[in-house]
């Protein structure tokens, strides 16, 4: 039975009377109303900006990043009820997967890179700092904090679920209260998703809000530390981006647009050559995957003029196999178009790009999807064009029909295969299909410089790849130009881009204070037992140790030789050596590591349970026979990892370790991490 959406405003719900009807994809039947009551912006914006922001900046990034891992948990028990949904939108099981699992990867994805990567305050340190003065008493850095602002989302159609959590999950992270629009034709899954997330208790409130229906006024209330982000049309973007609102006051806009993505056969590649049959099903699966409604699909088959037929044909062929109509009748590849409205569109964009072109194949072929009641759905036949004249027919390059459409285009040489990739103006994605190193690096300059992302494909990487249309949370999705000019996911880059980047200058004492972290040539805490038999809830940052101190003999260095097989002149002939830059021999820079590591390391058992590697290490001052040694380890950082299954009860600990010689030179320069057990774990 049809039922009205409602709003999340507020903490409340909001909406009892119908207004618009929102049809099945799959059978032309309502699905859900809209709500008619009007929301209070008002409202909503004040009940982000105190309640939603004092709950989430009372927790922290590693606070948040558990959350998303428990919500994620959460969703993922209970993606059936969004599947079932989902299929009113016309999706295929695989269709939704990328919706409903994609989305919430993507929880799981940002929740891992919280864990690993953000600290347990709410100020990252974006380093390194700079010195800016000659003896390090003045140095400089950046710091990112939480804008303390809200964020309103506004989303696509297509993907309900994933449009709107791979925005709230960088959102989250940060600490920036949520307000997600939903594009109405398919709201009904997203208003689910966002009742089944409010659901779970899991949220502090007033992170979360839910716009069914229009935004009113709602860009007036926006502020500086707010930012807006939107996925669409490239048309609706630049109205958007305009408002006269966002440019007074300067507030940051990401749009993530539909664009005109294109896929180029390179011409090395041949009939025979299994780069020929990852090309042509590369692109089918891009024009029926999700009924070709991904603003990642391919629009425009790049192809040499003399392989047009052999494409054509092959690409014919597979699409003429895809089973479309109701997802719920086995052997259903392809469903419905999310709306009726979106079928109407696409038919009148492919009258646009049919003028001077050819159509191989459409819905004139015999077209009838399967099921009952889907002649009232908004089903769209997989639907191939070809263009001989694409420098003269310059619709292919402007006019983009929003579902299983895609023109093949025919190139003479590769510098104009290249050129026609460019036409899009700006693309989210781009793929190249070729066997040869050259060509990949011959074109990758251009490509990227037009597009967002690029997929070089070829029969290794085929083995694992993701794809040409599968943006991934740990890089950037967005692109130039008609795509939006703006930048999505990218693993920590998306979270950066919800925090206020500010550069901080003063001692190192109070750079160390300001930004959670030891700098270098800041007041230390002497410790009076060593630091490594301190648990982790007590190392403190700056807790220091200042190590005995080692004369490195000719001895050393040729018992590391031989343990190491390094032989190096540098540190074995004399004659050599006194002609080089040194003017004599010097010790394995390994060597000074490991020495520094005797220097400092507490052996006995304790609560440092592993060294997992070396960050920024540089090699300085050389050390020579007869130079004395001493090492600095100061716990710069910690981390405190969430706990997980079959793993160790453990926080990280990264140290400072500064190696000096008798003049008080620095020969090496380092930071090592260390798990270290938490006090609880060994109760």
């Amino acid at each position: 039975m049809p039922y009205t959406l409602q709003s999340f405003i507020a903490g409340h719900w909001v909406g009892q009377g119908p207004k618009q009807a929102l049809r099945s994809a799959i059978n032309g039947k309502v699905v859900a109303h809209t709500h008619e009551e009007a929301l209070n912006f008002e409202e909503m914006v004040a009940y982000a900006r105190s309640t939603g922001l004092r709950t989430l900046l009372n927790t922290h990034f590693q606070d948040r990043a558990r959350t998303l891992k428990a919500l994620a948990e959460y969703l993922m028990e209970r993606k059936e009820e969004l599947y079932a949904i989902s299929a009113h939108t016309g999706a295929t099981r695989s269709d939704s997967w990328i919706d409903v699992e994609g989305g919430i990867g993507t929880l799981f994805a940002f929740a891992s890179i919280g864990g690993k990567d953000l600290p347990s305050s709410n100020v990252l340190h974006e380093g390194p700092p700079m010195r800016l003065g000659a003896e390090n008493h003045f140095i400089g850095s950046h710091v990112l904090v939480p804008r303390r602002g809200i964020a309103l989302h506004i989303n696509a159609f297509n993907f309900p679920i994933w449009g709107m959590l791979e925005k709230f999950a960088p959102s989250y992270l940060a600490g920036m209260p949520c307000l997600v629009k939903p594009a109405s034709a398919t709201s009904y899954l997203a208003e689910k998703a966002v009742r089944v997330m409010m659901d779970s208790g899991l949220l502090p409130p007033g992170c979360l809000q839910l716009i069914v229906g229009g935004t009113g006024d709602l860009f007036e209330r926006l502020e500086e530390p707010d930012v807006v982000t939107f996925t669409g049309s490239a048309d609706t973007a630049l109205t958007l981006r305009a408002h006269p609102n966002l440019l007074r006051r300067s507030i940051p806009f990401n749009a993530e647009a539909d664009s005109l993505n294109c896929a180029l056969l390179a011409p090395d590649v041949t009939p025979d050559d299994p780069e020929f049959e990852l090309f042509v099903k590369e692109v089918a699966r891009e024009m029926s995957a999700k009924a070709g409604q991904k603003c990642t699909a391919i629009r425009r088959a790049i192809v040499p003029r003399h392989l047009m037929d052999a494409v054509g044909d092959a690409l014919s062929a597979r699409l003429k196999k895809i089973v479309v109509g109701d997802p719920a009748i086995e052997g259903v590849r392809m469903g419905a178009l999310a709306s009726h409205a979106q079928q109407a569109d696409v038919m009148d964009k492919l009258a646009l790009l049919a003028e001077g072109n050819e159509i191989l194949l459409s819905g004139r072929d015999g077209f009838t999807p399967k099921g009952e009641g889907t002649e009232n759905g908004a089903f769209f036949a997989p639907t191939l064009l070809r263009c001989d004249r694409p420098l003269q027919q310059t619709q292919v390059h402007n006019v983009e029909a929003f579902g299983p459409v895609s023109t093949l285009m025919a190139y003479d040489d590769f510098d104009e295969a290249l050129h026609l990739a460019t036409l899009g103006r700006g693309s989210l994605v781009g793929t190249l299909v070729t066997k040869t190193p050259t060509l990949a690096a011959q074109a990758v300059p251009t490509f990227a410089a037009w597009h967002g992302r690029l997929l070089v494909l070829d029969r290794e990487a085929a083995l694992e790849s993701t794809g040409h249309g599968s943006p991934l949370p740990k890089l950037k999705h967005g692109g130039p130009g008609r795509a939006g000019g703006g930048e999505e996911l990218g693993g920590l880059r998306a979270v950066k881009h919800y925090l206020q980047r500010c550069a901080v200058q003063g001692s190192p004492t109070m750079l160390s204070a300001v930004t959670g972290e030891y700098q270098r040539g800041g007041a230390v805490v002497e410790s009076e037992i060593h630091p490594f038999r301190r648990y982790f809830e007590d190392v403190v940052v700056g807790h220091s140790l200042l190590t005995h101190r080692r004369t490195v003999g000719e001895a050393d260095i040729v018992a590391f030789g031989g343990l190491s097989g390094d032989y190096f002149y540098m540190h074995f002939d004399d004659v050599a050596a006194k002609q080089s830059q040194f003017g004599q021999r010097i010790a394995h820079g390994y060597f000074v590591l490991s020495a520094a590591a005797g220097l400092f390391v507490s052996p006995a058992p304790g609560p440092v349970l592993a060294n997992y590697g070396l960050e920024t290490l540089r090699f300085v001052t050389p050390v020579a026979i007869g130079d004395t040694i001493q090492a600095r380890l100061t716990a710069k950082r910690k981390i405190d990892r969430p706990l997980r299954e079959g793993q160790a009860n453990a926080g990280v600990v990264a140290w400072d370790v500064a190696v000096t010689n008798q003049r008080g030179e620095l020969c090496a320069s380092y930071e090592i991490l260390t798990l270290v057990a938490k006090r609880e774990a060994a109760a």
